[in-house]
């Protein structure tokens, strides 16, 4: 299938354009977001946007162990009470039908509790980014490791 972009070609720049205003729009670090992408992306089962992340990630400095364990971060002691906060958020923001409060105040709490409302403001909307990406790619089946 081909992708919406290619299709539609005034949208490639105006989604280019929401990648940078969320990217420069708080100072969330940016192993934090990658972690955040591939966790949302996984949920969501795409490829393209897991191996992406997961390659973006390693050029930006990400380890292998952090990588491979972002599936089970629960269990694994790579990530710091911030990045937990982050990823729980990530998990409840990208699973919304799956209980009445999609994002209970539990988990938007602790994430409040590492994260100001600018920085809080930068993972949702990059959340929203990376599931937009994950419906296009995993919608028109972009195979892992193409290129847009």
């Amino acid at each position: 299938m081909a992708n919406p972009a290619a299709l539609l070609p005034q949208a490639g720049p105006a989604i280019q354009q929401l990648v940078k205003a969320v990217m420069s729009g708080g100072d969330v670090p940016g192993t934090t977001l990658g972690l955040v992408h591939l966790r949302a992306s996984q949920i969501n089962g795409c490829g393209y946007c897991v191996v992406g992340g997961a390659l973006m990630s390693q050029k930006e400095g990400e380890t292998d162990e952090r990588l491979h364990a972002v599936a089970a971060w629960r269990e694994a002691p790579y990530f710091t009470e911030a990045e937990r906060a982050a990823l729980a958020l990530a998990e409840y923001a990208t699973r919304l039908a799956d209980r009445p409060d999609a994002v209970p105040d539990a988990v938007w709490d602790e994430a409040a509790r590492h994260y100001d409302e600018k920085q809080l403001a930068q993972i949702v909307l990059w959340l929203g980014v990376t599931n937009l990406f994950n419906r296009l790619n995993a919608t028109t089946r972009q195979p892992a490791g193409a290129t847009w």
